[in-house]
Protein backbone atom coordinates (compact mmCIF):
# COMPACT_ATOMS: atom_id res chain seq x y z
CA UNK A 1 0.00 0.00 0.00
CA UNK A 2 1.33 3.44 -1.14
CA UNK A 3 1.17 6.05 1.22
CA UNK A 4 0.36 9.25 -0.22
CA UNK A 5 0.73 11.70 2.74
CA UNK A 6 4.37 12.30 3.66
CA UNK A 7 5.52 12.03 6.95
CA UNK A 8 7.95 14.91 7.20
CA UNK A 9 4.95 16.94 6.93
CA UNK A 10 4.06 16.24 10.69
CA UNK A 11 6.09 18.54 13.40
CA UNK A 12 8.26 16.23 14.81
CA UNK A 13 8.50 17.61 18.24
CA UNK A 14 7.91 15.57 21.66
CA UNK A 15 5.88 16.60 24.19
CA UNK A 16 6.52 18.04 27.76
CA UNK A 17 5.53 16.35 30.89
CA UNK A 18 3.71 19.23 31.10
CA UNK A 19 1.52 19.00 28.19
CA UNK A 20 1.19 15.52 28.65
CA UNK A 21 -0.34 16.36 32.31
CA UNK A 22 -2.61 18.81 30.99
CA UNK A 23 -3.75 16.63 27.91
CA UNK A 24 -4.19 13.80 30.81
CA UNK A 25 -6.23 16.19 32.72
CA UNK A 26 -8.36 18.03 29.72
CA UNK A 27 -9.24 14.11 28.70
CA UNK A 28 -10.52 12.97 32.37
CA UNK A 29 -12.43 16.33 32.61
CA UNK A 30 -14.04 15.42 29.28
CA UNK A 31 -14.53 11.57 30.35
CA UNK A 32 -15.97 13.14 33.50
CA UNK A 33 -18.50 15.15 32.09
CA UNK A 34 -19.90 12.72 29.71
CA UNK A 35 -20.64 10.83 33.03
CA UNK A 36 -22.28 13.44 34.50
CA UNK A 37 -24.64 13.59 31.61
CA UNK A 38 -25.47 10.12 32.11
CA UNK A 39 -25.80 10.11 35.42
CA UNK A 40 -28.48 13.01 35.11
CA UNK A 41 -30.24 10.88 32.63
CA UNK A 42 -29.92 7.88 34.53
CA UNK A 43 -31.45 10.00 37.26
CA UNK A 44 -34.19 11.50 34.69
CA UNK A 45 -35.44 8.35 33.88
CA UNK A 46 -35.77 5.98 36.85
CA UNK A 47 -38.95 5.84 39.28
CA UNK A 48 -37.70 3.46 41.57
CA UNK A 49 -36.73 5.07 45.11
CA UNK A 50 -33.77 2.61 45.51
CA UNK A 51 -31.85 3.74 41.92
CA UNK A 52 -32.88 7.15 42.84
CA UNK A 53 -31.02 7.25 45.76
CA UNK A 54 -28.09 5.50 43.82
CA UNK A 55 -28.20 8.46 41.02
CA UNK A 56 -28.39 10.96 43.64
CA UNK A 57 -24.86 9.04 45.32
CA UNK A 58 -23.55 8.72 41.59
CA UNK A 59 -24.31 12.40 40.35
CA UNK A 60 -23.04 13.55 43.60
CA UNK A 61 -19.66 11.37 43.38
CA UNK A 62 -19.15 12.51 40.02
CA UNK A 63 -19.51 16.54 40.86
CA UNK A 64 -17.22 16.63 43.62
CA UNK A 65 -14.42 14.95 40.86
CA UNK A 66 -15.25 17.21 38.43
CA UNK A 67 -15.31 19.74 41.16
CA UNK A 68 -11.35 18.46 42.08
CA UNK A 69 -10.22 18.14 38.38
CA UNK A 70 -11.23 21.52 38.03
CA UNK A 71 -9.50 22.71 40.51
CA UNK A 72 -6.12 21.09 38.96
CA UNK A 73 -6.74 22.54 35.63
CA UNK A 74 -6.94 26.13 37.66
CA UNK A 75 -4.07 25.40 39.28
CA UNK A 76 -1.95 24.28 36.08
CA UNK A 77 -0.13 27.06 34.63
CA UNK A 78 -0.62 27.60 30.78
CA UNK A 79 1.40 26.56 28.51
CA UNK A 80 4.12 28.67 26.86
CA UNK A 81 2.38 29.46 23.63
CA UNK A 82 -0.94 30.94 25.63
CA UNK A 83 1.34 33.46 27.42
CA UNK A 84 1.82 35.51 24.13
CA UNK A 85 -1.73 36.74 23.93
CA UNK A 86 -2.40 39.91 25.66
CA UNK A 87 -5.61 39.10 28.04
CA UNK A 88 -9.08 40.77 26.40
CA UNK A 89 -10.34 41.59 29.44
CA UNK A 90 -11.36 45.75 30.21
CA UNK A 91 -9.43 47.13 32.98
CA UNK A 92 -11.57 49.95 32.97
CA UNK A 93 -13.91 50.34 35.93
CA UNK A 94 -17.35 49.64 34.80
CA UNK A 95 -19.24 53.05 34.99
CA UNK A 96 -15.75 54.16 32.95
CA UNK A 97 -16.63 52.82 30.15
CA UNK A 98 -20.38 52.69 29.88
CA UNK A 99 -19.80 56.65 30.19
CA UNK A 100 -16.92 57.31 27.79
Amino acid sequence: MKMYFSQSSRENRTLSEKEIARNALLSDLEKTKQALEVAYAGFDNVIEPDLIDCYIYEVNSVLKRYKFLLEQAAALSPLPEENTHPSPLNTEAPLTSLIG
